[in-house]
C-alpha cells in the first residue's frame, strides 16, 4: 500500500515538474510581445523586402537574400529600423501549417539601425510550405512583434 501511493505521489511530482518546465519554456518556443503589428499582406518576401510603419512612429523593413528564399540552403536576413530606438531584433520563422522546430536567429546591431544575420529554412516533405516570419523588436517601451507570411518551396 504504501510503495503504490509512493509511486503515485512521484508520478503527481514528475506531472506538476513537466508542466513548470514547459510554463518556464514558452516563451522561448513561442514568440511573446506587447504589441503586434501587421504588415501589408500583399507585400511578397519571395520577390522584395516589405516594411511596415510603427505605432507611435518610425519604420522596419524586413529582407532576405537572395531571392526567393531558399529551402536548407542559409540565406541573409536584414532588418532595418528608421525612427525607433531597438535594443535586440530576432526573426522567428515557423511552419503555418507544420512545426518545423525552433528557428529563431538573433540578428546583430551594423549601426544606423541595421540588424543582419544567417537563417536556413528545413526543407517540407510537400514541397512548398507557408511560412510566418516575425520580427521581434526588443524596445525600450516593450516587445514588438512584425509577422510577416510567405511561401517557399515548390519551385519558387
Amino acid at each position: 500500500m504504501k510503495k503504490k501511493l509512493l509511486i503515485d505521489l512521484i508520478g503527481l511530482l514528475l506531472i506538476a515538474l513537466i508542466v513548470v518546465v514547459g510554463y518556464k519554456l514558452s516563451p522561448l518556443l513561442m514568440p511573446q510581445a506587447d504589441t503586434v503589428v501587421h504588415p501589408d499582406p500583399g507585400c511578397d518576401l519571395q520577390r522584395q523586402s516589405c516594411a511596415v510603419e510603427l505605432p507611435g512612429g518610425g519604420r522596419v523593413e524586413l529582407k532576405a537574400s537572395p531571392l526567393p528564399i531558399p529551402m536548407v540552403k542559409p540565406f541573409t536576413v536584414m532588418v532595418r529600423v528608421e525612427g525607433a530606438e531597438v535594443r535586440a531584433v530576432e526573426v522567428d520563422f515557423a511552419g503555418i501549417d507544420m512545426n518545423m522546430g525552433l528557428n529563431r536567429p538573433r540578428l546583430e546591431a551594423r549601426g544606423n539601425g541595421e540588424f543582419v544575420g544567417e537563417a536556413t529554412l528545413p526543407v517540407c516533405i510537400t514541397g512548398q510550405m507557408d511560412w510566418q516570419a516575425t520580427v521581434l523588436l526588443s524596445t525600450s517601451g516593450g516587445r514588438i512583434a512584425l509577422p510577416y507570411r510567405f511561401a517557399a518551396g515548390g519551385g519558387n
